[in-house]
């Protein structure tokens, strides 16, 4: 398989090292298992002459233009983790070019494959509009702004949608590339997770930082304060959007907008948040918490932490 890994400026040098290493580590254990394998001739490609990483290393690029037709094409994460940088970065002719680059490539059919804030340049080219999709968490906000025609999903760590491939936040480069593999030999890709040390991490929402995506937008903020403060009672978005001086219909909107979640979904989030805090952190059995953030027993609340957290969730306690 050809793959083409295209470096924009700044490229996020942990994505770019964890996408390279995955696929010359399959390419080196491929002789090991007993089946025939399949390879991956990996070329590091740039639109311009001369890449810098973000952490100034020069990379040996070949112009992507001169670059063996792609298979798989693939994006990592370009260096601007914050909003305001990003959103520069978005504007640059070098963005516009890669744009260019990759709808041409997917006229030709090739698969794309974008990571982390990669995802931002993917979507950009209008590709990902009509697709299903997933991006890093703390900017899905910006990325539901921006591109409200992609059905975003931010919870998964690699969504594959048509020819397209997407994955989450930072160190999902790695889930990509594993991905990737295990469309070509699953025996294979449980290897490379072997020999990387690399658990199956089918969400990012364990990840999440749900105040931070709240403190995105000024009426999500004070939807999430007015929720802390009333966890443990019964949920009325009627009485939720009259403290905050709006109606019910706009407050469901901002949150859909901006967090892509209902506000019974977002509430009870947050209840599980709470609930997982304290079962680390008190010895309080599962009846109790329950009561301190808005359920009357604790079989509601199992069954939410079970199929939020799935069977990894060792604090559950009877």
């Amino acid at each position: 398989m050809n793959i083409t890994v295209l470096a924009l400026e700044s490229v996020f040098d942990t994505g770019l090292s964890a996408v390279l290493d995955a696929f010359t580590t399959a390419n080196e254990l491929a002789p090991m298992l007993d089946a025939p394998q399949p390879s991956f001739q990996v070329t590091l490609a740039g639109l311009r002459p001369a890449v810098r990483s973000a952490q100034g290393m020069q990379l040996p690029v070949k112009s992507l233009a001169c670059a063996p037709a792609p298979d798989l094409l693939i994006l990592p994460a370009i260096g601007h983790k914050m909003p305001g940088p990003l959103e520069a970065a978005l504007g640059t002719p070098e963005v516009a070019d890669a744009g260019d680059a990759l709808r041409e490539l997917a006229r030709d059919g090739a698969r794309i494959a974008a990571a982390c804030i990669g995802t931002f340049v993917l979507a950009e080219s209008g590709l990902l509009d009509g697709q299903e999709a997933t991006t890093t968490w703390w900017l899905t906000p910006m990325f539901r702004q921006r591109y409200p025609l992609v059905r975003l999903d931010a919870q998964r760590m690699v969504v594959a949608s048509g020819q397209f491939m997407t994955a989450g936040a930072a160190l999902s480069h790695l889930d990509m590339s594993l991905a990737v593999i295990r469309q070509a030999s699953p025996d294979l890709a449980a290897m490379v997770a072997r020999y990387l040390v690399v658990d199956t991490r089918p969400a990012q929402s364990a990840y999440v930082i749900s105040d931070h995506l709240a403190h995105a937008d000024p009426l999500v903020a004070g939807f999430d304060r007015w929720v802390r403060q009333n966890l443990a009672q019964g949920f009325n978005l009627e009485a939720a959007a009259a403290s905050l001086a709006t109606s019910k219909r706009t407050l469901a909107r901002r949150l859909q907008e901006v967090l892509g979640k209902t506000p019974v979904n977002y509430v009870q989030d947050l209840r599980i948040e709470r609930a997982v805090h304290l079962l680390k952190t008190s010895d309080q059995n599962v009846d109790r918490i329950a009561e301190q953030v808005g359920y009357r027993d604790g079989v509601t609340l199992r069954t939410l932490l079970r199929r939020k957290l799935g069977k990894g969730l060792r604090e559950i306690r009877n």
